[in-house]
């Protein structure tokens, strides 16, 4: 068998290229889809923490991501030889509505096989704290900075590229088995390995209108993502990944709102954060809703400061894609446990301060310290504090007891900025 393509037969590269990128595909898309079930199951409030289930999806995506790098990387380069080589002529290029549909399928496939694996690719380099890919590369792609609304995008455009190769890989199948079944020519048999002696085509000449309605077909398959992308706040590849929608982003500022308690400072603004790493990235979110009681006068000397109480709206926690997970029977419980809440008095220190009291989340209450800063202007103070808590101190998460899934560090990050009312 030729290495190389004749004007009537596909060559043994050819048909290599053609076998292998189809079985990368195929598998990458079972494994996918798989793993997008599990995903779903673990993003339901119901979920109940199951380790195993967790390590099943991380090893499901692992599978499915590593395959689709090597399937990029075969479609490339299938693209590559094709352009080098010459292309068989169709055996019935008479047939010119067919003909036409025949090469625009095989030039949308093409794009196909390559846009829906890399844009994954870009989707799994711009996010954080899921499943690695077992290449001793990937994790990371030059000129891809880690970025909530890129992860997004991406994730709709892998989305909407897949359902855009499935629908091509299926009318090429129905092409070829339509040649087997209704048409009994050798069209499919000179893709296959020794395919013996074959017909010569006819004369023909190869348009390059197939591939401008393919490029046409592809600009609106892309605008389709990106719409997509900006209309709905989710991942829409069901990753089971920690990357936030636009309208959504993890660890960005919230507006607090304004305590109406009895202390002496109102809050104007300010962010509650938390870090905590998953599969060894680092997964950030924020609550958007608390009120802070805050009773505070500065004394010359260390010693005690005030006190402040503040209740949390465990509901208003935005954390990318798990957003919903987070608010499950094994993690927050936010249906039983809506709110948390931190109590503590306040102290001046030889450098610094601290408040010294309990945390409360779920149904378990904990003694904290969070050391801060202060810096006051007039009646204006600016607060920033950070500490760390053990999230199964508070039976968050305790059906992962796994730090390499879930770390049992949460940081807490704190900032303000308040009023002094009187």
């Amino acid at each position: 068998m030729p290495a190389q393509n004749t004007t009537s037969s596909y060559g043994s590269v050819t048909k290599s290229f053609h076998w292998l990128t189809a079985l990368l595909l195929i598998s990458a898309f079972m494994m996918g889809l798989i793993a997008n079930d599990l995903a779903h199951d673990i993003q339901s409030p119901s979920f109940d923490g199951s380790a195993e289930t967790l390590s099943r999806a991380v090893l499901l995506f692992s599978i499915h991501k590593t395959i689709g790098v090597a399937a990029f990387f075969t479609g490339l380069a299938r693209i590559v030889w094709a352009l080098s080589q010459p292309k068989p002529g169709l055996l019935h290029p008479e047939n010119k509505p067919e003909a036409l549909a025949a090469e625009v399928v095989h030039w949308v496939l093409y794009g196909a096989m390559v846009a829906t694996p890399l844009t994954g690719w870009i989707h799994h380099a711009a996010s954080t704290g899921f499943a690695p890919i077992w290449w001793p590369f990937g994790q990371e792609l030059p000129f891809v900075a880690k970025s909530d609304a890129t992860a997004a995008l991406f994730g709709a455009l892998h989305w909407i590229s897949t359902k855009t190769l499935m629908v091509t890989f299926g009318l090429h199948v129905a092409g070829a088995l339509k040649h087997v079944v209704i048409d009994r020519d050798a069209t499919l048999r000179r893709m296959l390995p020794n395919s013996g002696d074959l017909p010569t085509p006819p004369a023909q000449k190869h348009s390059l209108v197939p591939a401008a309605i393919a490029a046409v077909i592809w600009a609106a398959v892309l605008t389709g993502g990106v719409m997509l992308a900006q209309s709905t706040p989710h991942d829409h590849d069901g990753h089971s990944h920690a990357e936030a929608s636009p309208a959504a982003q993890a660890g960005a500022q919230s507006e607090n709102q304004a305590s109406n308690g009895t202390g002496n400072w109102t809050v104007q603004d300010g962010k509650l954060a938390l870090t905590i790493q998953q599969m060894g990235s680092s997964v950030s979110g924020s609550f958007a809703n608390w009120q802070a009681d805050i009773t505070f006068d500065n004394p010359d000397a260390p010693g005690p400061a005030g006190q402040v109480a503040v209740e949390i709206d465990i509901t208003s926690l935005t954390l990318g894609t798990v957003t919903d997970q987070a608010m499950g029977a094994d993690y927050f419980d936010s249906a039983t446990y809506p709110k948390a809440r931190f109590e503590a008095q306040l102290e001046k220190l030889e450098t610094g301060y601290q408040a010294v009291g309990e945390l409360t989340i779920r149904d378990k209450t904990q003694p904290l310290t969070l050391p801060f800063t202060l810096q006051i202007n007039g009646d204006t103070a600016q607060m920033q504090g950070q500490t760390v808590v053990n999230r199964l101190d508070f039976d968050i998460g305790a059906g992962t007891q796994d730090a390499g899934t879930l770390g049992f560090e949460v940081v807490l990050d704190i900032s303000l900025t308040a009023q002094q009312t009187n």
